[in-house]
C-alpha cells in the first residue's frame, strides 16, 4: 500500500527539530504558538470546521500549566509547544463523562472565547484535518508517557525534564529515559469473502473490529499476528503481509497493520482475550458501514481498523 500519510494520526506539519530542542529562547519568539492539554484533551476550535487552537505564549491559561512545556517543533519555521494545563479546575467538568469509552463533554477555560473548548481527540479524531490530527497525536502521546514515567524505572528516584520534554534523566543515577511507545498488530484476517472481526467486552454494544494485540518480546511482526489470531479465535494463519501503521495515542501505540490468510475457519473463542467473534461477508461489512446492520457497529471512524476493511472494500488490498 502507497497511502499511508492518509491514515489518521500517521502524519502532521511539524518538524521536529531535535536540534533545538535545548534552545530555551524559542519561548521569547513573537512567533511561537502553544497548543494546551487538558487531562489529555487538546484545545479545538469549533468555529466553522475543527481546528486545533494554536494560543499566543502569553495566553492566560498556559499560567495554569505546573510542568515545563513540550517543544513539538516547527511548524512553517515558527516554533510550537504543548502545555498541560491540567491542574485548572473547570466547573463543568463531568467525571461521569470523560470516563467513558468515548467522552463527549466540553470543558471551556473562562479566558477563551466560547468556541473554544477542550475536547477528547478520541472523539474528534475523524473531524480534524490530516495534519491537526496528526499534531494533536504526538502532543497527547507525549504527554501521557510523561505522565507515566515521572520515576527511574532504574532505582526509583524522581526524574527531570529535558531535551524539551523528550528525554528524562535521573540525578540519583544517571539513567537516561526516553519516550517509549509500544507495537501493537491489527490484522485484516481474510477466509475468502469473510474477514473475521471481534469485540472487547467495554466496547459500545454491537462494535465489533479487527483483532489486535501487543507484540511480545523477540517476536516478530509475523509471529505476533499468528499468535493473537490462534490466541483469542483459535484461527491458524498462514500468509501475513504488512500494510500500513498508525501512531495510536491512547495512550501511546504503534498500530502495524497487516493482512493474513486464515487457514482455519472454526472458532474457539478465548474470553479473557475477547467477549466475541464473527466472520463477516464482505458484503455484510458494507451494510455495516452503510448504517443498516443495527448488530453489527463499525470500527471507529479514523481508526486503522476502519482504514483497513474499506481499503479491503474497494479492492485495494
Amino acid at each position: 500500500m502507497h497511502d499511508i500519510e492518509t491514515v489518521t494520526f500517521a502524519g502532521g506539519t511539524l518538524d521536529r527539530a531535535a536540534h533545538l530542542r535545548e534552545d530555551d529562547s524559542l519561548l521569547q519568539q513573537p512567533d511561537a504558538r502553544a497548543l494546551p492539554l487538558w487531562h489529555g484533551k487538546p484545545l479545538v476550535d469549533t468555529t466553522d470546521a475543527l481546528r486545533l487552537a494554536w494560543l499566543p505564549m502569553d495566553a492566560e491559561i498556559l499560567a495554569e500549566a505546573t510542568v515545563e512545556p513540550i517543544f513539538l517543533g516547527l511548524q512553517d519555521g515558527s516554533p510550537r509547544f504543548a502545555y498541560d494545563v491540567s491542574a485548572w479546575q473547570a466547573e463543568d467538568t463531568d467525571v461521569v463523562e470523560m470516563s467513558k469509552f468515548r467522552d463527549e463533554s466540553r470543558n471551556q477555560h473562562p479566558s477563551l472565547p466560547e468556541p473554544v473548548k477542550f475536547i477528547d481527540l478520541r472523539s474528534v479524531m475523524a473531524d480534524l484535518c490530516h495534519d491537526d490530527a496528526g499534531d494533536a497525536a504526538t502532543a497527547k502521546g507525549i504527554f501521557g508517557w510523561h505522565e507515566k514515567h515521572r520515576f527511574c524505572s532504574n532505582c526509583g528516584a524522581g526524574t527531570n525534564i529535558v531535551q524539551g520534554g523528550w528525554q528524562r534523566n535521573c540525578p540519583a543515577c544517571n539513567h537516561m529515559h526516553f519516550p517509549r511507545t509500544d507495537p501493537v498488530v491489527i490484522m485484516l484476517v481474510l477466509h475468502g469473502n469473510d474477514v473475521l472481526l471481534g469485540r472487547s467486552p467495554h466496547w459500545p454494544e454491537g462494535m465489533f473490529s479487527l483483532l489486535a494485540g501487543f507484540m511480545e518480546p523477540g517476536e516478530g511482526v509475523e509471529e505476533a499476528v499468528r499468535r493473537e489470531a490462534f490466541e483469542e479465535t483459535g484461527v491458524r494463519i498462514g500468509e501475513v503481509e504488512y500494510l500500513t501503521s498508525q501512531p495510536w495515542p491512547f495512550p501511546s501505540s504503534l498500530m502495524i497493520g497487516c493482512v493474513a490468510q486464515a487457514l482455519t475457519a472454526e472458532l474457539t473463542i478465548d474470553p479473557v482475550e475477547i467477549e466475541a467473534a464473527k466472520w463477516v461477508s464482505r458484503e455484510g461489512v458494507a451494510e455495516s458501514f452503510s448504517g443498516n446492520d443495527p448488530e453489527l457497529l463499525p470500527s471507529r471512524k479514523g481508526s486503522i481498523a476502519q482504514f483497513l476493511l474499506e481499503c479491503w472494500l474497494a479492492d485495494r488490498i
